[in-house]
């Protein structure tokens, strides 16, 4: 362990963790944690030793210049602090590393170490899936945790998952086992387009988050990038007619999944969100700097050769594969997230164990 900087006693933390790697489709989960640590100023006050757990072979280091100096980053995982204001103001311990190649359960004794000297009330851990759902409509994102009584208190799923998992299923279990509460979040990538970046994935974590811990998270561009993003893969799909009837095919069974859920529930959160934001954004958005239909849509059509790139071309549907099938568990590569058989049609728990 490095330890870079002592950190001043914190209010009421909460951990927040995101590994790369393959429960992190479309870096979704990653860029969330990175878009928190950015937007509050994080101060990196530790890192694990990368010697400990990463296999240089498969994450390398990086060489870089500095003042005519050759400097080089190893691969590992930081931990840094934010300061969250308002009202009620409290702090949350940001995680953000790759997923360990070795050692995982010293790995997670380490960050378990630093939960219990910061005196952490909770770990929240980010994740992001390959599913079948359409890039044209809402992002799913689940909540599941393996308490119980967690589960009934902040109206999470109880997870039921059997099968392979990553670094965040170990980790909860992890907490679990140490008695201390922890939850995942996980995001559903659309399969046919997984290569990140993926704002709208990104943006729907950080919303989710929001509703789990009560806090206003600055959003800052991510709206625009999430909408630009849809309207690239759209262009795209429109291209292929393959592709686009494949989509379609989505929309409806998703559509139809849905329609018994037009819940009090959701709109609910829906209300708090805005209640929470109503003090933010200008004219033509909504608090939180979220598009409105009076608003301009020019700033989602940026020219993409400067800040922007146009998302990669839509996968092609597998010949013969249905809609609702989905590939091997062990086809996942380094970068994907798990093909989870519990996300099928009968039970819709990500694999957090």
């Amino acid at each position: 362990m490095i330890e870079l900087e002592g950190v001043p006693e914190l209010i009421d933390p909460v951990m927040v963790a995101a590994f790369e790697g393959w429960n992190d489709a479309g870096d979704a989960a990653s860029t969330a944690v990175g878009h928190l640590n950015r937007e509050w100023k994080g101060e990196v006050f530790a890192a694990l030793d990368a010697e400990d757990y990463y296999d240089f072979q498969v994450n390398r280091p990086t060489v870089w210049m500095e003042g005519g100096s050759r400097k080089i980053t190893w691969p590992t995982t930081r931990l840094s602090v934010v300061r969250v204001g308002g009202d009620k103001p409290r702090d949350l311990v940001l995680v953000r590393g790759i997923e360990p190649s070795m050692r995982w359960r010293s790995f997670c004794n380490e960050i378990l170490g630093f939960a219990h000297e910061l005196g952490v009330e909770m770990v929240v851990i980010l994740g992001a899936l390959l599913g079948d759902t359409p890039h044209t409509r809402p992002v799913p994102v689940s909540g599941v945790t393996s308490d119980p009584d967690l589960a009934r208190t902040m109206d999470l799923e109880e997870t039921r998952y059997e099968g392979p998992t990553g670094i965040v299923g170990i980790l909860q279990e992890a907490c679990t086992h140490a008695g201390v509460p922890a939850v995942s979040l996980w995001a559903a990538v659309p399969h046919y387009v997984s290569q990140p970046p993926n704002p709208k994935a990104t943006l729907a974590l950080l919303n989710r988050l929001e509703d789990l811990l009560g806090l206003r998270i600055p959003l800052g561009e991510l709206p625009e990038d999430a909408r630009a993003w849809q309207l690239g893969v759209d262009q795209l799909a429109a291209e292929d007619s393959e592709v686009a009837e494949y989509v379609q095919t989505l929309e409806e069974a998703r559509d139809t999944a849905e329609l018994p859920e037009a819940s009090g529930e959701a709109i609910a959160r829906e209300f708090e969100r805005y209640l929470r934001r109503r003090d933010v954004g200008g004219p033509g958005q909504a608090p939180g700097g979220h598009a409105t239909e009076s608003g301009d849509m020019s700033p989602y059509l940026r020219d993409t050769a400067g800040e922007r790139t146009r998302p990669p071309r839509p996968q092609r549907p597998e010949k013969g594969r249905p809609g609702g099938a989905r590939p091997d568990a062990g086809s996942a590569k380094e970068g994907d997230a798990p093909e989870d058989p519990s996300t099928g049609p009968d039970d819709d728990t990500p694999p957090t164990g």
